[in-house]
């Protein structure tokens, strides 16, 4: 077993490595990019190296770097977590070539076989698995596309060969959408993963989504644990995670449990992965097989009693399974809830990056957080917004899902917006709780109209005196309640507010796509990011709701839309542009 691990990635995942790391009393390497010189992951390992820079590609998929810390350090082990480098073909073979490193992951080839959906597809279908009916071989013509929708009708799913997560994956709902949805699938597909690569599938109208966690090693044996129902997600991106699925029966259980197994086994798969899959009328299909530890394994981990990345460390270090397929047993239901630092007013789920002021995570019986921050730390706009995972376990589901409920009431955090309201708005839904929803449900059906945006006052102008924020406990009926003001910050008011939590300035909170308000006509952006294409001229005649240009932002393409109809009378920027939350984009008139 390695003696020192160093954990080759960040946030919340890198904390979970290193817990388990000192608990087995392996010693920790951090790695860090400027932006996360102290950064709870770097705080909490026995040493950190600085890789420089601040985007992902300066720093987490800075191969020398990375490389030099592990000389630097002296550490005989890496961990990739995910994200990053820890489906990277390369990097891996790089680890292991080094001759004294243990790469705790899965072999290159495999990673390889199955970080193409293309072949992927063809190796699960070769394993006996079959997918969505698709194309096998990659798109690079608008014709093919046409094509396929032609034989098997529409929606169609372009999808990036190599990536997941929905970055890279367009609905096409008509044949006049194709032509924009390659441009801006293979954009999307090359800004995330570094290849433009993309193929097709049938688009299902309202499946579930499904995904078995396997487990092998080095003696031949491979086990899976259980699956877990991710269906609750948005623009593919997963929300709420829960094991085991519910409305699940058994006898399909057991066939994706084998099914799993034979695709990983089809690959010479060692180490932890997960096969996802797509279920729909009593049917299942390959979806992808992850080649790595999936972000929600902790809810796998709450139902077995087995935690993964343990047995991760020892399959790397040769030693067999733990666990095998008869002594797995699975006891009651966990629920995972992705705390992620957006926005989800309206149901837009905007980015909000920023300084977290307050962050305090619940307790009790049946509750786990696992965090990649502490209070005064930053959310970066170059890095995933994941804040952390809250975790509850049940007897059964309904006490899984009010446990959950509970634990969000108390879960406070400040300073930046989170996806908790649009957690409980689903969590509280009867749809939800009677498992009637898919992946489709959150933004087809759930309504969260009636979620708004933390209010923030605007900061003090120049001829105005500047505020500070003051929390008090007010007493009504004998309830009590915390009640948050921005008073001037008078002589007074400073040195109370010094002893009683006083925070800096307020930040004037981000606004909507139409920043001027509702039919105002100057429509600004939400975010910052990059504009990467602009849709209409100047004048223009166009419609409340039409897309005026997209905006890449957090490596998601997202529709800049007018907020009224009229004539577009100016158009201030171009593509390529890189704009700041609040900049107009274009004048409606």
């Amino acid at each position: 077993m390695p003696s020192k691990i160093l954990t080759a990635t960040r946030g919340e995942i890198a904390v979970r490595v290193i817990r388990t790391c000192r608990e087995l009393g392996i010693g920790t390497v951090a790695v860090y990019s400027e932006l996360d010189r102290d950064a709870l992951h770097v705080r909490l390992a026995d040493e950190a190296y600085a890789l420089g820079g601040q985007t992902a590609a300066e720093s987490y998929l800075n191969t020398d770097a990375i490389m030099a810390a592990i000389e630097r350090s002296g550490a005989d082990g890496v961990h990739p977590g995910y994200g990053f480098f820890s489906e990277n073909t390369d990097f891996a073979r790089a680890i292991i070539a080094s001759g004294s490193v243990a790469w705790i992951g899965p072999p290159p080839e495999a990673i390889e076989v199955m970080g193409d959906k293309i072949s992927s597809r063809l190796a699960a279908e070769k394993a006996g698995v079959n997918g969505v009916p698709g194309r096998n071989d990659p798109v690079t013509d608008p014709a093919q596309v046409r094509s396929f929708g032609d034989e098997f009708g529409y929606p169609i799913a372009i999808k990036a060969a190599y990536g997941g997560g929905g970055r890279g994956m367009k609905v096409v709902r008509g044949a006049d959408e194709i032509e924009s949805a390659i441009e801006s699938a293979q954009r999307e597909a090359l800004a995330y993963f570094g290849r433009d690569e993309i193929y097709l599938e049938r688009y299902l109208t309202w499946p579930r989504h499904v995904e078995m966690q396997v487990i092998a090693d080095t003696h031949g044996n491979c086990v899976w644990l259980g699956e877990r129902d991710c269906s609750a997600q948005r623009r593919h991106q997963k929300l709420i995670e829960e094991s085991p699925a519910p409305d699940f029966p058994d006898e399909i259980r057991q066939a994706m449990g084998e099914a799993s197994v034979h695709v990983a086994q089809a690959c010479g798969y060692v180490n932890a992965g997960t096969v996802e899959f797509l279920l729909q009328d009593g049917e299942f299909y390959f979806l992808e097989m992850n080649t790595r530890l999936q972000v929600e394994h902790p809810v796998t981990e709450m139902v077995v009693g087995v935690d993964l990345v343990a047995e991760q460390i020892r399959v790397a270090s040769g030693e067999p399974l733990s666990i095998t397929q008869d002594s797995i047993e699975r006891r009651g239901h966990a629920i995972e809830c992705r705390i992620n630092a957006e926005d989800p007013a309206g149901g837009r789920f905007l980015p909000s990056p920023g300084r977290i002021d307050t962050l305090t995570v619940p307790d009790g019986f049946g509750t786990r957080w696992d965090g990649g921050y502490e209070s005064g730390d930053e959310i970066s706009q170059f890095y995933d917004n994941l804040v952390g995972k809250l975790i509850t376990w049940g007897r059964d589901r309904e006490e899984a899902r009010h446990r959950m409920l509970r634990a969000l009431g108390e879960m406070k955090v400040e300073g930046i917006a989170t996806t908790i309201p649009a957690d409980v708005a689903i969590l509280s839904h009867p749809d939800f709780a009677a498992a009637e929803h898919s992946t489709k449900w959150v933004e087809e059906t759930l309504d969260l109209t009636g979620v708004k945006a933390p209010a923030a006052p605007a900061p003090a102008g120049e001829d105005e005196v500047p505020k500070v924020r003051r929390d008090v406990d007010v007493e009504v009926n004998g309830r009590r309640f915390a009640v948050s003001v921005w008073a001037p910050e008078t002589a007074g008011v400073a040195v109370a507010a010094a002893g009683g939590g006083a925070a800096a300035r307020p930040r004037r909170a981000a606004g909507g796509s139409s920043g001027g308000g509702a039919g105002a006509g100057k429509v600004t952006v939400p975010m910052q990011g990059t504009i990467v294409k602009v849709l209409v001229a100047v004048g223009d005649e166009v419609e409340e709701g039409q897309a005026l240009c997209v905006l890449e932002a957090m490596k998601m393409e997202n529709n800049i839309n007018a907020d009224k109809a009229g004539t577009v009378s100016e158009i201030k920027v171009s593509a390529g542009d890189s704009v700041g939350a609040g900049d107009i984009v274009a004048t409606i008139d």
